[in-house]
């Protein structure tokens, strides 16, 4: 099942995220990145997609980060499984038939992992995308992981989108890059956004430099 990207103005170029991908999402310290997860996780779950979130948060924050976010109405009972995790060697326990697998913190929660054993479950993880006609979206925290593993992350990823967040001379400035997308549209631009803690809105007219 797709999962639709409902955010106003990504959506024009991303619609949505097609089944059996392994999306990689990364920011700093800004929290644009898990909040972006969560809705896709919403979006997930009002389209009838079962959602399996790993976290390494708290479940009672999550699940009511999620309730403020989106409408409890419009999702079914047990839509998503929230699983809290202090480190993961393997995917495998985690895999849903035709669902989608959120993994918040997953630079944290792999952060054990030498490169050749990253790279050994995101392959397998992806075998189960394709097979199990599921999704997966990992968040990661820039620069937590070292370059080996980050190169073995970009590589095995279908999608990989950033998260910027810099000062400037009117205050903080937002932009979003793709640098791989599954068509290889939209690669390497920058993308202004807006991001108050409540709503990311994407701006296709304002130019970054």
């Amino acid at each position: 099942m797709n999962i639709p990207v409902e955010v106003p103005g990504l959506d024009t170029i991303i619609p949505e995220i097609e089944e059996g991908r392994l999306l990689v999402v990364e920011s700093g310290a800004d929290s644009a990145k898990s909040y972006f997860v969560r809705r896709l996780s919403l979006s997930a779950g009002r389209v009838g997609c079962p959602v399996t979130f790993v976290t390494s948060r708290d479940e009672t924050e999550v699940r009511a980060l999620l309730a403020s976010e989106g409408d409890p109405d419009e999702l079914s009972e047990g839509w998503i499984r929230i699983l809290e995790r202090d480190g993961v060697d393997s995917f495998d326990e985690f895999e849903p038939e035709g669902g989608l697998l959120t993994v918040d913190s997953f630079s944290y929660l792999t952060l054990n992992l030498p490169p050749s054993e990253l790279a050994s479950s995101l392959r397998r993880l992806r075998t189960a995308c394709r097979t199990r006609k599921m999704t997966a979206i990992l968040a990661t925290d820039r620069g937590m992981l070292d370059s080996r593993s980050e190169a073995v992350v970009t590589h095995l990823s279908d999608g990989y989108l950033q998260f910027h967040a810099r000062e400037g001379p009117e205050g903080v400035l937002r932009f979003l890059r793709i640098p791989k997308w599954m068509d290889g549209k939209f690669v390497d631009r920058n993308i202004y956004y807006e991001f108050d803690g409540k709503r990311i809105a994407i701006d296709l007219r304002r130019r970054v430099l």
